[in-house]
């Protein structure tokens, strides 16, 4: 085998394995290798880690951010990259992750107003309208994406209230509370996470008119929300993923016929009955 075969082998493989290994292995020197490394054009630098980084985006199918990123590279390819190093490149080759970016209507929400985390965790409720909570999910369409709001009330897990629409904006959050107006008792706990149109004005002079006392989740801890993940969960699991959805109304009619099927069919393990079951039973 040629010397420069060898040395291109050795370049290709650095980075599973030390210098010194595989000069030993291809029997050069490892001052023959940086020689002919220092023979070489130089490329623009990015252009490697752009490859990996496609590659990762291949195997992950586009759903890795930087941070997850920086991690496979250690592992798989054991580099050692800076972060930022790794959101340059992403951002210079158009190869952001594709899923948890900022809707365009979030981006420039100004928060008004944060809460205390009141629920901590505590998903137990003794009685209805006392502890609800409430949060936003996406639905891929092939016309596009639909946001779905939801209320949901921990004494008897039943979806109090929802909304859906094309923008995850104020309007969604404040149409979601308004629908469930007739139910809310004053002094009852609404919880949700930190996102923009929970922390808004909107949503503040909300809690005035009504009366119910905000909570919000710490930074980052999806945990401090779970019952309404769970919702979410379950509704992708059982009706969303089951479908190849094309259009906003498709989405729409399925979410519908979904939510009525879960608080009037669908038995909770943990009741032995349906939702809409335990509340009259407890009223």
């Amino acid at each position: 085998m040629k010397p420069n075969i060898k040395y291109q082998a050795i370049h290709k493989n650095r980075y599973g394995y030390s210098i010194s290994c595989l000069c030993e292995f291809f029997e050069v020197s490892r001052s023959g290798y940086y020689a002919w490394l220092k023979r070489q054009p130089t490329p623009d630098k990015d252009i490697e880690l752009g490859e990996l980084i496609r590659e990762c985006h291949r195997k992950t199918k586009q759903t890795y951010g930087y941070r997850r990123i920086r991690l496979w590279l250690a592992r798989e390819k054991g580099m050692n990259v800076n972060g930022k190093a790794v959101l340059r490149v992403m951002r210079k080759w158009g190869m952001l992750s594709e899923i948890r970016r900022p809707s365009p209507y979030q981006r420039g929400i100004t928060k008004f107003k944060t809460y205390e985390n009141l629920l901590n965790q505590d998903f137990k409720a003794i009685r209805s309208k006392m502890k609800w909570v409430t949060d936003i999910s996406y639905i891929h369409t092939k016309q596009g994406t639909l946001y779905l709001s939801i209320i949901k009330d921990l004494h008897d897990n039943s979806i109090v209230s929802y909304d859906m629409g094309t923008r995850q904006d104020n309007g969604l959050v404040v149409r979601t509370v308004e629908k469930a107006r007739r139910q809310i008792r004053r002094g009852m706990l609404l919880h949700s996470d930190q996102g923009g149109q929970y922390a808004s004005k909107d949503y503040y002079d909300l809690s005035e008119k009504y009366g119910f006392v905000p909570s919000m989740s710490r930074k980052a801890t999806p945990l401090d929300n779970a019952p309404a993940e769970n919702f979410f969960s379950v509704i992708k699991a059982e009706c969303i993923n089951r479908h190849t959805i094309k259009t906003i109304d498709d989405a729409k009619k399925l979410i519908r016929e979904y939510i009525w099927f879960y608080n009037h069919e669908r038995i909770q393990l943990v009741f032995g009955c349906t939702p809409l079951e335990k509340r009259q039973a407890a009223a």
